[in-house]
C-alpha cells in the first residue's frame, strides 16, 4: 500500500468514492499488519490528502503504530507533528493507538 506514491495533484482530483476506497484499502492492509499502510494513513491525515481531513491526533496514532513496528520514518513524522500538538492531544492519540491494537488482538483471537 503506497498512498504516498500518489501524485499530490492526482490526490486532490479524487472523487469522494475513490478517496474512500483508497483509505478503506489502506485500513484493510493495516489490519493485516502492513506497516507501510499504517505510515500511509499517518501521511494522509497529517497532510489532509487522499480524502482525509487534517487530523493530527489521527496522524499521530497511525505514525505511532507504524513506529512501534519499526518504521523509522514514522517515528520522525510522529515527533515532528507532536511539536504542533498539546499534551492532551498526544494522550488522546496514544489512547486511540492502544484501542486500535486491542481491537486488532480481539479480531485475531
Amino acid at each position: 500500500m503506497q498512498l504516498t506514491k500518489i501524485d499530490a495533484s492526482q490526490a486532490n482530483k479524487l472523487d469522494d468514492n475513490e478517496a474512500d476506497l483508497l483509505i478503506a484499502t489502506c485500513l484493510a492492509a493495516a489490519s493485516q499488519g502492513d506497516v507501510s499502510a499504517l505510515f500511509d494513513l499517518g501521511v494522509a491525515y497529517s497532510t489532509a490528502s487522499h480524502g482525509c481531513d487534517s487530523d493530527l491526533v489521527e496522524a499521530h496514532k497511525w505514525f505511532n503504530l507504524a513506529a512501534s513496528r519499526g518504521h523509522e520514518e514514522a517515528a520522525w513524522c510522529r515527533a515532528d507533528i507532536s511539536e504542533e500538538m498539546t499534551a492532551r492531544e498526544i494522550a488522546e492519540a496514544q489512547r486511540r493507538a492502544r484501542q486500535w491494537l486491542s481491537e486488532e488482538r480481539q479480531k485475531a483471537a
